[in-house]
């Protein structure tokens, strides 16, 4: 009897479980086609927004090639001085006695500019005039008696050394006297006054600036390894900060030789006389070494360096796309594409740091 039972409840757990295996399974297949049917669904409506809406991107900024002019500049320092450019200062030491120009006057060559004082030197000057005269009455009195065949020839040359010895005297000392005044070896105008009345000076040491301004002139040095590369003649752009003016001129000099110092050599721009220029004003002076009619440049910030070599982003429909490029010189920012990228390419400048080649992107 026990084992009866025991045999209808096992029929019973098994038809149980049997059934519930067999729904499992319906449901899952029913699933599984609900899913296809969305899948479908889904693709046609993506199919439809990609009509109506363009694909989203990586955003970027560009910018089209086009062929035209570029000049590579050396861009140093430089500054404006007079071509004639002196300091006038005395020849002798001594106590600045009276200064007669100021700042800003026009002097001529050879004018006064100050004076020293020569009081001891003077009355020695003045002291030699009686011996001068003595010596001269002696000599005429003498030539007179030697007409008359009276005297002899020694008393006559020996007045005459005499006469002469103190005249060349006398001149050495208001030569010496000369050394004590200040005189503008140029033509220019007086640019600074470093001394004033009661100073004492030595030469060489303190005086008065005098500057040609019609003979104005910018000079830079540049380093060594710059020698050969620029020339007479190069085009010059010299830019003054201050006044925001610019200049377009040429090189005027360029040095041969090195400086055994600081390994430099200078260059000049002669700028003959300009209103709005002054001694020791500075400028950046941009030396055009290289030029380039129909170059193609971008940007230097938007070459990206890599083990392989150089290489830009390009936009290619709607797609990102490296091309590799060959540059050469660079230059306020730009630089010189030598191949790689022609006209009409459209070269990504913004948002190509993170972006993959053959990626979408979007202007």
């Amino acid at each position: 009897m026990k084992r009866s039972v025991y045999l209808i409840l096992a029929t019973i757990i098994l038809a149980s479980c049997g059934e519930k295996t067999v729904n499992k399974t319906e449901e899952l297949t029913k699933l599984k086609k609900e899913r296809a049917e969305l899948d479908k669904k889904i693709a046609v409506l993506e199919g439809d927004v990609a009509k109506t809406q363009p694909a989203k991107g990586t955003p970027i900024s560009v910018m089209t090639v086009t062929r035209g002019q570029f000049d590579a500049y050396i861009d140093v320092q430089g500054q404006v001085t007079g071509d004639q450019n002196v300091l006038a200062s005395s020849q002798a030491a001594g106590v600045v006695k009276s200064v007669l120009v100021r700042p800003g006057q026009r002097v001529g060559k050879g004018q006064t500019l100050a004076i020293l004082d020569a009081a001891v030197l003077e009355q020695q000057i003045q002291a030699l005039d009686p011996q001068l005269n003595l010596a001269r009455a002696l000599y005429e009195k003498q030539q007179k008696l030697w007409a008359q065949n009276i005297g002899t020839e020694v008393q006559l040359l020996s007045a005459k050394a005499q006469y002469e010895a103190t005249a060349k005297q006398k001149a050495a000392m208001q030569a010496q006297r000369a050394m004590y005044t200040i005189k503008s070896p140029i033509n220019g105008t007086v640019d600074a006054v470093d001394i004033k009345a009661g100073d004492n000076i030595m030469p060489g040491f303190g005086g008065i600036k005098v500057v040609n301004l019609a003979a104005l002139k910018a000079t830079a040095s540049l380093g060594e390894n710059y020698l050969g590369k620029v020339k007479q003649g190069n085009p010059v752009k010299l830019v003054f900060a201050e006044s925001g003016d610019t200049i377009n001129t040429k090189l005027s000099y360029v040095a041969k030789a090195i400086d055994p110092v600081s390994r430099a050599f200078q260059v000049e721009v002669n700028l003959g006389s300009n209103k709005n220029l002054s001694p020791n004003m500075s400028c950046r002076m941009q030396i055009a070494n290289y030029q380039n009619e129909a170059a193609i440049s971008i940007p230097v910030r938007v070459i990206q360096k890599t083990p392989e070599g150089d290489l830009v982003y390009i936009v290619d429909g709607n797609k990102a796309k490296i091309v590799r490029v060959t540059t050469g010189r660079t230059s306020d920012g730009m630089i010189e594409i030598v191949s790689g990228l022609k006209d009409g390419d459209v070269v990504i400048t913004e948002g190509f740091e993170n972006l993959d080649n053959g990626e979408t992107v979007t202007l």
